[in-house]
């Protein structure tokens, strides 16, 4: 399971994101609320503190919420029963009190995914005319060859591929890459698209829906 731990404790952060590991799962640990609206897309299940440097983990929650149905496990310090009942109304899956047991974490975690109906594969690999877009490996083949892109360029290409012949907003575009659509540049997505298209170097294949957003394929 891919899970993003935003977790700016280094200790916590550090002896999870081992534990994890050791279990079979794939870890991410970000520290500020900014990058796990900016890197939920990768996630199967996203573990959150709501004590953060940048971000209260409650307004991270609030703001994923309009943006994924990723499944969201509070674990935290903050164990007063306002900020339970509060964190479980904005969207939470289930919210654990540190120090939490590894074992009932792990189960936890299981039973939140499969009460999600969250089907977590093992490979996501999309391919579109000759075009492969390995999500898990972040990679892109045309024709059989490699081509590299950047980050945000990918970024922008694998929401569209998770969405292969159906139309993706604008909007929606902007809020599952950059994590709020208010964090956004439009014409910062303008640059993106077109440095993915003239890398791609397949006309049509990204095609734009006037007044509305883009489809990959279809």
């Amino acid at each position: 399971m891919r899970v993003l731990l935003v977790e700016d404790d280094d200790g916590v952060g550090d002896a999870l994101s081992d534990a994890l590991a050791a279990r079979g799962h794939l870890p991410t640990r970000v520290v500020r609320g900014a990058d796990a609206l900016t890197r939920h897309h990768d996630a199967d299940l996203i573990i959150l503190d709501i004590g953060l440097p940048d971000i209260d983990g409650h307004e991270v929650l609030r703001r994923l919420r309009r943006v994924t149905e990723v499944p969201v496990l509070i674990l935290t310090a903050h164990g007063d029963e306002r900020s339970v009942v509060r964190g479980l109304r904005q969207g939470a899956d289930d919210y654990l009190i540190k120090p939490v047991r590894l074992n009932e974490l792990l189960a936890r975690m299981d039973v939140v995914v499969r009460r999600t109906g969250r089907r977590v594969p093992e490979s996501r690999i999309v391919t579109v005319q000759d075009v492969e877009i390995d999500l898990d490996a972040r990679r892109v083949t045309v024709g059989g060859t490699e081509i590299p892109l950047t980050t945000m360029e990918f970024d922008v290409l694998a929401v569209l591929a998770s969405r292969v012949g159906t139309a993706v907003s604008r909007q929606q575009l902007m809020d599952e890459v950059w994590g709020d659509a208010y964090l956004a540049v439009s014409r910062a997505l303008d640059v993106h698209l077109t440095g993915l298209r003239g890398k791609l170097g397949r006309p049509g294949l990204l095609a734009t829906i006037r007044g509305f957003g883009y489809r990959l394929g279809g």
